[in-house]
């Protein structure tokens, strides 16, 4: 290619020749969007840290779905806010904790209308505040697995479309398989986050579920972002296990994970937009710094462009506003 003969920018000076040639596409059936979920009635409380980001009880839960579906968002993702907590998130376990009442109440009322897809994990019931059970100062791997096989298959029960295990313990999807297949439930899906980092931009998710550790950090259990190679084999351990897609977590300071990921594994993907890149738009836009609604569009473009299938976000219902299908 040389210039004059080449000119790159004959393809950018009409807007139809711009869009004929445009590959990368967002649909409103591509996001997915997280819900928090707490006891009571008539509770709608803003999360200080995610402007916009609201604790619903389930009444309320089940009006912002219709919300939802009505701009043409399919897809959720729940977490449990739970007042009640133990060592070992066991109280996650019963048909009476906070997820499992609010997917069967969404179900009766939606159906197949919605996609709902329950996060598996301990921090939001451990009095601690970790992933799991702790031994020795430390989370015991093998006896989290058997809380979070029972959790999983109270979820399946109440009525979950598909569960996303986050915890990182090594065999988890393994253990919550053979524990869905024995029980009737080989048709559940398990999206795995199968790379998860131990990252800063998690705070604001914290702040909405309760779910800081009181004592330590994550780092014995989620990825160090130092290393390069780590998150292969555990996209393939879960591969190998069950899984049937995964999720990648944090996305934005991730990219390269993501587009590797797409290139080694013929799997659907799934990037968290997470609560802090949300929450650092959400700032800057309020600050007058940035056109909120570009740069949300071209953080979840980037997504797509890098190789992800779908996006949970906190945006998803703005963002659905913005879109035409």
């Amino acid at each position: 290619m040389n210039y004059p003969k080449t000119r790159l920018r004959r393809l950018r000076y009409n807007k139809n020749i711009r869009k004929l040639f445009e590959d990368i596409n967002i649909n409103k059936s591509d996001l997915i969007q997280p819900i928090f979920i707490v006891e009571g009635d008539n509770i709608k409380k803003e999360i200080k840290s995610l402007k916009g980001q609201y604790q619903l009880s389930i009444d309320n839960t089940i009006t912002f779905c219709k919300e939802l579906i009505e701009n043409g968002v399919n897809s959720i993702i729940l977490f449990g806010v739970s007042s009640k907590k133990d060592e070992t998130g066991e109280i996650s376990c019963s048909s009476e904790s906070i997820i499992p009442k609010a997917i069967k109440e969404i179900k009766k009322t939606y159906d197949d209308q919605l996609l709902v897809i329950a996060d598996v994990c301990n921090c939001s019931y451990t009095n601690h505040g970790h992933c799991g059970t702790i031994v020795n100062d430390d989370v015991d791997n093998d006896l989290t697995l058997r809380t979070l096989s029972k959790q999983s298959l109270t979820l399946a029960e109440a009525g979950a479309d598909v569960l996303a295990p986050s915890d990182m313990m090594d065999g988890r999807v393994e253990s919550i398989r053979a524990t869905l297949d024995a029980s009737g439930y080989e048709k559940i899906p398990i999206f795995s986050y199968s790379v998860k980092y131990a990252s800063a931009f998690y705070g604001p998710f914290r702040d909405a579920v309760g779910s800081g550790p009181k004592k330590g950090d994550r780092k014995t259990y989620q990825m160090s972002f130092k290393n390069s190679k780590e998150y292969l084999r555990e996209i393939e351990q879960d591969l190998n296990e069950g899984a049937d897609a995964i999720i990648i977590k944090p996305a934005l300071a991730y990219l390269d994970i993501i587009n590797v990921a797409k290139t080694n594994y013929n799997t659907p993907i799934i990037a968290y937009n997470v609560s802090g890149e949300y929450s650092m738009i959400k700032s800057s836009a309020e600050n007058g710094h940035i056109n909120e609604i570009e740069v949300v569009l071209e953080t979840i473009y980037a997504m797509k462009r890098a190789g992800a299938n779908a996006i949970i976000t906190y945006y998803a219902l703005e963002l659905s506003k913005n879109l035409k299908y």
